[in-house]
């Protein structure tokens, strides 16, 4: 679902229409992501003409197109790590679990981001985030007027943010809920040669919840959103079917964390985190060998 002021825009001069890179979510599982981006960085390539975003994929891919070596790892061993973002107690309370507008906006104040050379460059960032009035993904390419509401949508993960923050005045939540790898929206924008950047092994398959009662009593303000978070794992293992079937006349690379990666969704170990950051740098040299 796109909104008439979210539509594709015109391809930018002198990129590639066909390329297009897409970074998977998963909050501190992240920190794979970061280390892949940062590789590409150290080798200036960003030969791809839109980028797709969701949750920590669109707050690492904002870093990768602003140019801001390191400013992800930083953000994640640093900022994500506090107990600012990540507090059970105050869960307990009936706050947040993780206070994703005090990420985004703290790391934001703190560790600069050189917005303008996203700005001014020419690939597009798309962010996705998920209505809490339709169950469906929304699409919003990543401006400086909607930057702040969007990053922090895509990023509110039901239940541990206890919120759902608006854009254009409609509620939203975590875009994982409704589109968690954008891939197949890729395509059907245009794009034959697309990296992913996935945040799970390969042969991961998500599960669909044991009990369809639990998302309902959840949401049951909330309908739409109960019926896409019971349709989460369906929607997910169909991506990554495409992912590894794709139509004839497109091609896609996939950047994966190894059977072992040790990071989970909630992960503080530094020692965890920067294998993981390791790992993502090490696969991300390895594919700029392979296709520069």
């Amino acid at each position: 679902m796109v909104d008439r002021e979210t539509a594709p825009s015109q391809s930018p001069p002198f990129s590639d229409e066909s390329k297009a890179l897409v970074v998977e979510g998963g909050a501190m599982r992240g920190i794979f992501a970061a280390g892949v981006l940062d590789a590409f960085l150290e080798h200036n390539y960003q030969p791809f003409w839109r980028a797709y975003g969701v949750s920590a994929g669109s707050t690492n891919l904002i870093g990768y197109l602003s140019g801001d070596h390191g400013r992800n790892r930083k953000i994640i061993t640093g900022h994500a790590c506090q107990p600012d973002f990540i507090d059970w107690k105050r869960f307990a309370r009936g706050g947040h679990l993780c206070d994703v507008r005090w990420l985004w906006q703290q790391s934001f104040t703190d560790i600069p981001l050189t917005l303008e050379n996203y700005l001014s460059g020419s690939t597009e960032l798309w962010v996705t985030t998920t209505s809490v009035l339709t169950g469906e993904a929304h699409y919003f390419r990543v401006d400086e007027r909607n930057m702040h509401d969007v990053f922090t949508a895509s990023c509110a993960i039901p239940i541990a943010y206890r919120d759902y923050p608006k854009i254009n005045g409609e509620p939203m939540t975590d875009g994982g809920v409704a589109d968690a790898i954008p891939v197949i929206r890729a395509y059907e924008d245009g794009a034959r040669d697309i990296t992913v950047v996935l945040s799970r092994p390969l042969g991961y398959r998500k599960k669909s919840p044991k009990f369809a009662f639990v998302p309902k009593r959840l949401f049951r303000e909330y309908p739409a959103l109960a019926e896409a978070s019971l349709r989460r794992a369906e929607r997910y293992n169909a991506r990554l079917s495409f992912i590894e079937n794709p139509p004839p006349d497109c091609t896609i690379h996939v950047i994966v964390p190894s059977a072992e990666f040790a990071v989970g969704r909630l992960t503080r170990k530094p020692e965890l985190l920067e294998q993981g950051y390791q790992e993502g740098h090490q696969a991300g040299l390895t594919y700029f060998d392979r296709h520069s």
